[in-house]
């Protein structure tokens, strides 16, 4: 007989579950947060979820704080961050969860506590998503329940909170809604899901990290195809047109969704050129911070490769968790098991793939598959750390887990499963106490790593016992299950219950909460010296002295501390400034960092560090010994000669990027004798043999704030001359002088340059964003069509049901 559009795949439905509580999604919401909280208990405290190794402790706080406050204050975003690396646009080069809703929490509370809330908000809704995407998949309450628990407080999950990566929170903890709303829109019809997936997209675009966005829509269009194409549990395939249709809606909505990222993404695209990573990066780039396949029994003991500081692994650092719970992989393992059955075996071999090519695509570089996905998937050439598609992984194991819990419910299961667990989880304790994994992580270890190993191997042997009763103890419960010692509501809660706080003994050492920012990036009397400052000075931070650079976020160039308090850094820490200024620092080294050449060009007036004295002629000593907020002893000194904000050239010369670069560092260029123009600029320069002499017109600054700068300059401008700003170019800049229109060039390689008309003194300078202009109106339409989505979906679905 031929096939038709309505056929049988699935032998049997999914098992019946025993009967749910009431009230189901508050019990789950209860027990969610009572996980979150028993986690983030200190924040009740008033303590601030970061901690010295946390990318928010080096950059989050002051992005956040100082976009909070420019909001506060203007009303609006802001355009261009002049703190760090010779100023940047704000949202071009991307500053965290700018338009993310998030940021309405700095509206309504001090910055630190909206960060903490945030993060522990996501780890709340990234459980009852996964619950409600499960219910919807079919399962009972209490499969549901444990498979949200195990994707929350699983450490790939649970551990962003000590790196402060809450861009990959964001989107880990969107991604079950997405899929759950697919299922709402495909599978059962409810038109009214289209549009919320526009809006989940849209939302996941504004996180923004597009890098595990990329992840989220690979993983979306997957599931959609199996919706539209499988058949669910009824065995019952969907139309072939109405699955047509219903993929069509869901395409659209992603359209939708991406269009609802253009305030972020328009800026983004224009700023590509212009960054480090412009045209892409090498597979080597690519492949960094791969997932070691060793590090996979982490998954089950996470001190193999040791906890935080003992991490002995390739990837030389590890802030993060891949534990998924010794106790959650007895149950993710015995839902794999439906893979083989019959029950919903369709639906576990489609995440069982999920889970295999989530895997592979983790372990890059240490596979040949990741060749293919980096020559064949748009985008990835742009990113590095493929391990952080291992949310994927969790997520599948949260399915598995469900599956698991499902089975164990309906007695599914056999004693040769608990004892082939048994038997694996007693070789692994015997390894482990035995000392032979500590001798497998002696032969794998780097050699600038093998030091530690020895130091680990106490908490590896603890680590493993208590991995081992972690899963004993749920065998047992599968055995006290089977020989019907307990009820299965009794044994569903105690599987919770055990999950929570195996997974919790673990992930808690994650959870590392610092004093309120108002403590830890308190002022002292050198920043209030630099704060009052009259005329823009950059100020180099270094640690030179034998104290710990990693905790004190003034003394050390990879932080910007100082931008919290108003103070132009030199350096800082992005990862997305702008190229050509880390060129002229002498690429991601900063080789160039002490050229005095450099600091002239860059304006650089002060250098801030932990040594009493400096091995440079004429610097003086303003302030020090000055303790900081760590408690270090702190030196302000003041560097020789002008390095001054702004400078009248008397001549413009128009050259190549590369005589321009090797001139501006050669110490015997004299920058206000010349302004060096982009040889593809529009301004006319002179031909010139000899190098004029400088116009030694003074510069004074009227007014300084971010993107808006008005300076006056001390006699009228000569013919033919330039003003030359030590403030990063990038288009959007606009300038006027004496009220008049003036172009405005790129100039000394990475410089701003203004034209100056004969006799002019007075320029304004605004940093504008076309893009993030255009970009707003898309994504306030993208918003519209989206709730009308909800709205006319929400219409049509009553119209239906009559």
């Amino acid at each position: 007989m031929k096939k038709n559009t309505a056929q049988r795949a699935e032998a049997v439905p999914a098992m019946a579950e025993v009967a749910s509580p009431r009230l189901g999604g508050l019990w789950s919401a209860l027990v969610y947060a009572t996980a979150t909280l028993w986690l983030g208990a200190p924040a009740l405290l008033g303590k601030f979820l970061i901690n010295i190794r946390s990318d928010q402790y080096l950059a989050g706080y002051a992005f956040r704080e100082f976009g909070a406050h420019a909001l506060r204050t203007t009303g609006s975003f802001p355009m261009w961050n002049p703190y760090i690396f010779g100023g940047l646009p704000y949202v071009a080069a991307m500053h965290g969860d700018i338009f993310y809703p998030t940021f309405l929490l700095r509206m309504i509370m001090p910055t630190d506590v909206a960060m903490t809330v945030g993060f522990m908000l996501h780890i709340f809704l990234a459980g009852v998503f996964t619950y409600y995407f499960l219910r919807a998949c079919g399962f009972g309450f209490y499969s549901a329940l444990a498979g949200g628990l195990a994707y929350m407080m699983g450490g790939p999950i649970a551990s962003y909170v000590s790196p402060g990566h809450d861009g990959k929170l964001f989107v880990s903890a969107l991604t079950p809604l997405a899929l759950w709303m697919l299922i709402r829109g495909i599978r059962d019809g409810r038109y009214r899901a289209f549009g919320v997936f526009a809006l989940v997209t849209g939302l996941a675009v504004l996180s923004p990290h597009p890098q595990l966005l990329q992840y989220m829509l690979l993983l979306s269009g997957a599931f959609a195809l199996y919706l539209a194409f499988s058949p669910g549990d009824s065995g019952i395939a969907l139309p072939r047109n109405t699955a047509f249709a219903r993929l069509g809606l869901s395409a659209a909505s992603v359209a939708v969704g991406m269009v609802m990222g253009a305030v972020q993404y328009l800026p983004v695209m224009q700023y590509v050129a212009w960054s480090p990573r412009a045209g892409g990066a090498s597979y080597e780039f690519a492949t960094s911070y791969s997932f070691p396949i060793e590090e996979l029994l982490n998954t089950y003991i996470p001190q193999f490769t040791g906890i935080l500081n003992s991490y002995w692994g390739r990837n030389g650092i590890h802030f993060h968790s891949e534990y998924l719970g010794a106790s959650v992989l007895v149950l993710a393992t015995l839902g794999f098991g439906a893979a083989l059955g019959i029950t919903r075996r369709g639906f576990a071999r489609f995440w069982l793939g999920v889970f295999v090519v989530a895997l592979l695509w983790a372990l890059g570089g240490y596979t040949p598959f990741f060749q293919l996905l980096y020559a064949l998937v748009p985008g990835t050439k742009f990113f590095r750390a493929p391990s952080t598609i291992f949310y994927v992984v969790a997520l599948s194991i949260a399915v598995f887990t469900a599956l698991g819990v499902e089975r164990a419910l309906a007695l599914d299961f056999t004693k040769r499963f608990l004892v082939g667990w048994s038997i694996a989880a007693g070789i692994l304790l015997l390894l482990g106490v035995s000392g032979g994994l500590t001798s497998m992580a002696t032969a794998i270890a780097l050699p600038q790593q093998a030091d530690k190993v020895p130091g680990n191997a106490a908490e590896l042997g603890l680590g493993s016992i208590r991995s081992f009763f972690a899963a004993a103890a749920m065998l047992a419960v599968l055995f006290l299950l089977l020989s019907e010692k307990v009820r299965a509501p009794q044994a569903a809660w105690a599987f919770v219950a055990i999950a929570a706080l195996d997974l919790w003994s673990i992930e808690r050492f994650y959870w590392l909460f610092s004093q309120p920012a108002a403590q830890i990036y308190a002022s002292d009397a050198a920043i209030e010296y630099l704060q009052h400052v009259k005329e823009p000075g950059r100020v180099l931070a270094l640690q030179l002295g034998q104290g710990d650079a990693t905790r004190d976020p003034y003394l050390t160039t990879v932080s910007n501390g100082l931008m919290i308090h108003g103070v132009r850094q030199l350096v800082g820490y992005h990862g997305n400034e702008l190229g050509r200024y880390e060129t002229l620092l002498g690429g991601p080294d900063y080789k160039e960092l002490g050229n005095p050449k450099l600091w002239s060009l860059l304006n650089v007036q002060y250098i801030l560090t932990d040594v009493d004295s400096l091995p440079i002629p004429d610097a003086k000593k303003l302030l020090g010994p000055v303790k900081n907020a760590v408690g270090d002893a702190e030196y302000l000194f003041q560097l020789p000669g002008d390095n001054a904000y702004a400078w009248v050239a008397p001549v413009i010369v128009k050259a190549g990027d590369a005589p321009v670069l090797a001139t501006v560092l050669d110490p015997r260029f004299d920058a206000p004798r010349v302004a060096l123009v982009d040889s593809a600029a529009p301004v006319l320069g002179p031909q010139i043999t000899t190098m004029p002499a400088a116009t030694g017109i003074g510069v004074h600054t009227v007014s300084y704030a971010p993107g808006d700068v008005v300076l006056e300059l001390a006699k009228p401008a000569p013919a033919g001359a330039a003003l030359v700003v030590s403030e990063n170019y990038y288009p959007g800049w606009v300038a006027t002088v004496d009220g008049k229109t003036a172009p405005v060039v790129r100039t000394d390689y990475s410089l701003i340059g203004v034209v100056m008309p004969t006799g002019g003194t007075k320029v304004e300078l605004t940093f504008t964003s076309p893009s993030y202009q255009k970009g707003k109106m898309l994504t306030l339409v993208a918003l519209g069509l989206s709730l009308v989505g909800i709205v006319a979906g929400a219409a049509a679905d009553r119209r239906r049901r009559g």
